[in-house]
């Protein structure tokens, strides 16, 4: 039993990552490099330095945590996922980076009536996957690329064990929203979409949500002092993603834009 996990943050009275109100609970590490990261302080797994503009100062960022730590911090909010039918988000980082932990704690949460949203890259061993999302009651599932080698060419891994994933849980968890963020000159394209529709119905998805590209995280590259490869690359925003969504649709997939 992992009796502790690297935790980034804990983030409460989120009303943007599931239903209701809810407290995020960021686990540090993740196996996958995507350039455009906008949380790069959850890449590595342990705690490290970072610069913090607003003190002055480096501060650490992630800190060890146990089971016990995390649920007793959770509950303290369980009038207001009640009341708002929300409940708990486990994000990252990769959750599954730090699997046997994060499943202990959704069994913990789910067995004392706690709705568990995630949030996943889906790149983790089949087995972990399978038992992990037993105890998961709404699951987004992260698709960066359809092509393996261009995913591999911009993720540092390809994206076979994450499409076989993404096929279990399609057939044996019946909440779940595939999402894709919209990366400029990486899979932004309308080409880029209609491939992506063609895979999914094959696959049987239904329902999938659009991420446009954002600059939320480039100060945390200057602060951890790594280099940003989108520095100065526009934004994107909903109505640029109007006709991606259009295909979406036309191939009988239910698209979101967020």
């Amino acid at each position: 039993m992992q009796n502790q996990a690297c935790i980034f943050n804990i983030q409460k009275f989120s009303i943007h990552d599931g239903p209701g109100i809810r407290t995020v609970i960021f686990f540090k590490g993740c196996p996958l490099r995507c350039y455009w990261c906008s949380n790069p302080e959850s890449q590595s797994g342990v705690p490290e330095r970072m610069w913090n503009q607003q003190k002055k100062q480096e501060t650490t960022v992630g800190n060890y945590q146990t089971v016990d730590e995390i649920v007793d911090e959770v509950m303290k909010d369980e009038p207001f996922y009640i009341e708002s039918n929300g409940g708990v988000t486990f994000s990252g980082g990769e959750v599954l980076f730090q699997a046997k932990f994060a499943t202990q704690l959704a069994k913990i949460l789910h067995h004392k009536g706690i709705h568990i949203t995630c949030e996943t890259t889906g790149f983790a061993n089949q087995d972990v996957f399978n038992s992990f999302i037993a105890n998961i009651d709404l699951l987004y599932f992260d698709v960066k690329h359809y092509n393996a080698e261009k995913h591999k060419a911009g993720i540092g891994v390809d994206n076979i064990l994450i499409l076989k994933n993404l096929q279990y849980a399609l057939a044996n968890h019946s909440n779940l929203i595939v999402r894709i963020p919209i990366i400029p000159d990486f899979n932004d394209s309308l080409k880029d979409a209609t491939q992506f529709a063609q895979l999914f119905q094959l696959m049987g998805v239904k329902k999938i949500e659009l991420l446009p590209f954002h600059q939320f995280g480039e100060k945390k590259y200057q602060s951890l002092k790594r280099d940003y490869q989108m520095a100065n690359i526009p934004q994107l925003h909903t109505e640029d993603l109007l006709e991606h969504q259009a295909i979406f649709h036309e191939a009988g997939i239910k698209c979101f834009l967020r």
